[in-house]
């Protein structure tokens, strides 16, 4: 028969200490450091110093003990002790006279100890280094303080919920995501969302799988980065031992959270260089986590084939192009309000065309839409499928003739006079419903022919479903249709902007990821991008070069994303644009000057050999000289040439407004 399971492993998770910490560092078990660096003696030096300080002690003390030196280091015993003491063996004299050589010989232990730095010594070598270097064991929490106990649980009279949840932990039958989640449902009944009475009856029947996701799964199969749902973040890899980091944030581990994605993030680097695998699978990988909590709803947008994780750690997966793919992508994003859903289609199918300044055409593209959608739904009580717009939008006289008809029988005169805008515009040379239908067309081939259905014959995806804890990835065409994926991005992109602000349930964290965003990158995206923080929602995007964005628009992509993420390889002209977001910091110069004391006297010359056999330094007097410079924080050469392969530079801000500086981080140590 098998051992019963044993929950010590999750308990010691569980009871870790997570200490507050600057925005970025990984909070699991973390130790905070000094802000400031302290002064370091090179190791060889420092105890080849305390070596020879010691010897040379041993030798000062075996002369006067000796008697090599002399009696007179013995005159001051003499005169302080009164003639009674001073018969030869009496108890008296024994003692003081021991008593003098103890004084001297500590005397002498504390100059040469002071000299050689015994106590530098003794911090970095002794003791104390090894209780740091050792794996202290944490003293057992008391009952009020250990979370295992459930304590916020027994305060509110839901004893025997927090009963069973500590039994179900000590069994070894909870994992971190039924914690997390379990603690979200607690938060519900506080919030009034769920009653206490319906939360305490899940958990007495259920236990540590109360409240489930519903998909019923608990984790996700085949972790591969290293998560902490306490704190909500994922470790990314370890802030480098490097001079340009600060102190306190060399070789801790660099983690993210939604804390920080709700400022967005976006990261650049050419293939290769980590972007899928060391940044967007983990935060996907922990977000997915989230969902299975409760905590999040993610929507994960890619090529087939890049990595994003298996099909099981989803709940929906859109292929499009795929005729084995189960779910269908909504054209309209789930609106019924024509101007609405206009909006979102004129963003994704012209979007990038559009003048970057306020007076662009992205309006004119909306309105021809709102044209055609409007008296489309008013007749057919759905919008139109691909071919249909397609049709409208070309200004085929019969679909334009029949929509006229049934909006006549229908008496619907407003919406008339909207087609009668659209009849008229036709003819004029600028007209964009062209341009449009162009773009439609790239939709309308026969890779696409069962997607964005509209007759409610499929399974549409809306992203109107970020309301609940989803996991979604959308697999683009992987090859032959890449202005068709463009076009597919912008809409996606679009529709999560829309839908993430009117969300009813903002404690909900949204989160979309676009693992590459080449042509996604609009005026309104960036836009979008902004409006993102206060509805507790960010995106994820990735790019191989600043230059698949537009030149006006790269300054405002970087000034609206938080979280700004510089990898190796980049070219010298996207990081001149980083070097001048990331801006410039005043720093301390110290020039030194060294001016080397000659001693003249022979006492002088010897003292002057005994330093510098023992502090390795000939004796010198310092001028030191201190001002105030300015320089770039990065600058472009150093990050086009200074970052070695396998890292990253990476600034952070989160949505309480602190910022972590620009960090060299080492993405291939993850800590695991």
């Amino acid at each position: 028969m098998p051992p019963p399971p044993d929950g010590s492993a999750f308990l010691t998770w569980l009871r870790t200490p997570r200490p507050e910490a600057a925005p970025g560092v990984w909070r699991f078990g973390h130790r905070p450091r000094p802000v400031q660096e302290p002064a370091e003696i090179p190791g060889r030096q420092l105890v080849s110093g305390a070596l020879i300080a010691f010897l040379v002690g041993w030798l000062i003390w075996s002369l006067l003990w000796n008697g090599y030196l002399g009696g007179w280091w013995l005159l001051p015993l003499y005169a302080m002790i009164p003639d009674s003491w001073a018969q030869p063996h009496s108890f008296a004299s024994v003692v003081v006279v021991y008593a003098y050589y103890t004084a001297v010989a500590l005397g002498i232990m504390v100059g040469v100890g002071r000299l050689g730095r015994w106590s530098e010594v003794w911090r970095r070598y002794g003791p104390p280094a090894w209780r740091r270097g050792a794996a202290v064991s944490e003293r057992p929490p008391v009952p009020e303080e250990d979370p295992a106990q459930w304590n916020a649980l027994r305060a509110a009279g839901a004893v025997d919920a927090a009963e069973r949840l500590g039994a179900d932990a000590r069994a070894g039958l909870m994992r971190d995501v039924d914690h997390a989640r379990i603690t979200r449902a607690w938060q519900g009944v506080r919030n009034g969302r769920h009653s206490l009475t319906t939360f305490t009856e899940a958990v007495l029947r259920a236990g540590a799988a109360a409240c489930p996701h519903p998909s019923g799964a608990r984790d996700l199969p085949g972790r591969l980065a290293r998560h902490d749902l306490v704190t909500g973040q994922v470790r990314l890899g370890t802030t480098a031992d490097d001079p340009r980091n600060p102190y306190a944030y060399r070789s801790t581990g660099l983690a993210l959270g939604p804390e920080l994605l709700g400022t967005s993030l976006l990261a650049v680097g050419p293939a290769g260089s980590g972007k899928t695998g060391g940044i967007v699978w983990p935060l996907t990988e922990s977000l997915c986590l989230h969902a299975l909590a409760g905590q999040a709803a993610v929507v994960v947008v890619g090529a087939a084939g890049a990595g994003l994780g298996p099909v099981d750690a989803y709940d929906v997966v859109v292929r499009v192009g795929s005729p084995e793919s189960v779910y269908d992508l909504d054209l309209y994003g789930g609106t019924t309000d024509p101007d609405e859903a206009a909006a979102v289609l004129a963003e994704a199918l012209v979007g990038d065309l559009a003048d970057p300044h306020p007076n662009g055409d992205s309006r004119r593209s909306t309105t021809v839409l709102a044209q055609l959608l409007g008296p489309f739904r008013a007749v057919h009580g759905r919008f139109p499928s691909v071919p249909e717009l397609r049709q409208l939008l070309d200004g085929a006289p019969g679909p334009l003739g029949a929509l006229r008809k049934a909006l006549t029988e229908s008496g619907q005169e407003s919406l008339l006079r909207e087609l009668d805008a659209r009849e008229r515009q036709l003819a004029h040379p600028g007209d964009v419903g062209g341009v449009l239908a162009d773009r439609v067309a790239l939709l309308d081939r026969p890779a696409f022919a069962g997607f964005f259905d509209t007759s409610g014959q499929s399974r549409p995806f809306s992203l109107r479903a970020l309301d609940h804890p989803v996991r979604v990835r959308i697999d683009l065409p992987r090859r032959g249709h890449a202005d068709a994926s463009k076009i597919l991005s912008r809409l996606v992109l679009a529709q999560f902007a829309a839908s993430a602000a009117v969300r009813e349930d903002r404690s909900l964290f949204a989160c979309l990821v676009l693992d590459d965003a080449t042509g996604v990158v609009t005026p309104e995206a960036v836009r979008g991008i902004q409006r993102l923080r206060s509805a507790n929602a960010g995106v994820v995007l990735t790019l191989r070069t600043l230059d698949d964005a537009p030149r006006p628009l790269r300054s405002p992509l970087l000034g609206a994303i938080g979280c700004r993420v510089a990898l190796s390889g980049l070219t010298p002209w996207d990081g001149q644009d980083f070097a001048e977001v990331w801006g410039k910091e005043w720093i301390e110069a110290r020039d030194v000057t060294d001016r080397q004391i000659i001693a003249e006297t022979p006492a002088g010359k010897a003292v002057h050999l005994l330093r510098k056999v023992i502090t390795g330094n000939a004796p010198t007097a310092r001028a030191v000289t201190v001002r105030q410079v300015e320089r770039e924080r990065w600058s472009a050469s150093e990050l086009a040439h200074g970052v070695p392969p396998g890292h990253a530079v990476l600034s952070l801000t989160s949505v309480r407004g602190e910022h972590a500086p620009p960090l060299l981080v080492d993405l291939r140590d993850s800590g695991n």
